[in-house]
């Protein structure tokens, strides 16, 4: 069996990582939103100097495909003008934030992501690992529990902003004025305390203990995301988070774009779509219950072409059924269990059950027509 090389880190867009198509150069924007300017020129960036392709990922960033040596250094120029980039790559590297969607002008999730930003750019802000990552979780009802993140910023039942180290079921009550210092605080703890975890949730499940002052029960999520209209916009999918640059340059004349990590979009103020090819708008598309990473031959690593796949099994998904199908048993797309796992290897399909890329296979060395049917 063929074993995925690690890479142990995130691209960004100062250290961008060379996959199978090329160059990956990862966006992260500001504040999780893209100004309608800045979408329709990572538009017309991706064109030129990529291969035309972007793809939302599951932290909400962009990413785009396809770049050379030859042109990247016009593509970074044209994102720094558009300011795009971080002061350089260890805080590219530490700015890992994802901010809710639903956050309203002038209320107190729009402050807190430049305050947080700022925090985390400091000279002394500490050193955590590369995919350690922060949620601005802080409106009434936290919609951003599913998304990968470690520390995050919530609201317990009363409306009083708490702060929760991913893993545990209770956080600390903070205040505006104290929650960015709290959550430094915290990763600061998390890196005194650690050994070799990487991860908060792998810390407290190898037995570290909380500061006794994180006893605020949490709010349990109930938000599902998908399509449709919301009071600050149209919400549209993606299938696999796949953007390639006409569909991002008509959502951009729509309106602002605010990032998600369900491989949606929130398009601001848009009331309607005429015309744009590319999305996903009816909630009920089985597409929305299927994750599939790039595949080969674009991932060096992946064993088989899975969005094919993945749009062909979705045909044949039951009604609530979630399905990752992953290239290799890195499972980047997704690194949780779900309900079903397609893993192609050298020798085939290995489907997995209520597990994730890299668990014992239910079953191994299927053909797509054996996945079909097992479904």
């Amino acid at each position: 069996m063929t074993v995925p090389q690690i890479k142990g880190y995130c691209p960004g867009a100062l250290r961008p990582m060379q996959s199978g198509d090329g160059i990956v150069v990862r966006i992260r924007p500001f504040n999780g939103r893209l100004r309608r300017a800045q979408a329709d020129g990572i538009a017309t960036l991706a064109a030129a100097h990529g291969n035309g392709m972007i793809d939302l990922s599951s932290r909400g960033n962009l990413q785009i495909r396809g770049v050379t040596e030859a042109t990247y250094p016009a593509l970074i120029e044209g994102l720094r003008r558009m300011g795009l980039l971080d002061p350089d790559e260890a805080i590219e590297s530490r700015r890992n934030i994802i901010v809710t969607p639903f956050w309203q002008t002038g209320g107190e999730t729009e402050a807190l992501a430049p305050a947080l930003t700022e925090a985390i750019s400091a000279a002394d802000a500490p050193a955590i690992p590369g995919k350690f990552g922060f949620a601005i979780d802080t409106g009434r009802q936290p919609v951003l529990q599913t998304a990968s993140a470690d520390i995050r910023l919530e609201r317990d039942a009363g409306g009083g902003l708490i702060l929760v180290a991913d893993g545990s079921d209770k956080g600390k009550a903070v205040s505006i004025e104290t929650i960015i210092d709290e959550a430094m605080a915290l990763a600061r703890w998390f890196m005194e305390t650690r050994t070799d975890q990487n991860r908060m949730a792998a810390l407290l499940r190898d037995g570290a203990a909380l500061p006794a002052d994180h006893f605020i029960p949490r709010q349990k999520q109930t938000h599902v995301p998908a399509p449709g209209y919301t009071p600050l916009g149209a919400m549209v999918g993606l299938a696999f988070g796949q953007l390639p640059v006409k569909t991002l340059a008509s959502l951009a004349k729509q309106g602002g774009l605010r990032m998600t990590p369900w491989r949606m979009l929130l398009v601001e103020s848009a009331r309607e779509l005429p015309g744009v090819d590319g999305i996903i708008t009816d909630p009920n598309d089985p597409l929305l219950r299927v994750i599939a990473c790039t595949g080969a031959p674009r991932c060096a690593q992946g064993q088989a072409k899975t969005r094919p796949l993945a749009r062909t099994l979705a045909l044949h998904l039951k009604d609530g059924a979630f399905l990752h199908v992953s290239g290799c048993a890195k499972g980047c797309a997704h690194p949780k269990p779900t309900h079903l796992t397609v893993t192609a290897t050298p020798d085939g399909l290995n489907l997995i059950r209520d597990g994730r890329a890299d668990d014992a296979p239910d079953r191994a060395g299927m053909t797509p027509e054996e996945i079909i049917k097992a479904l």
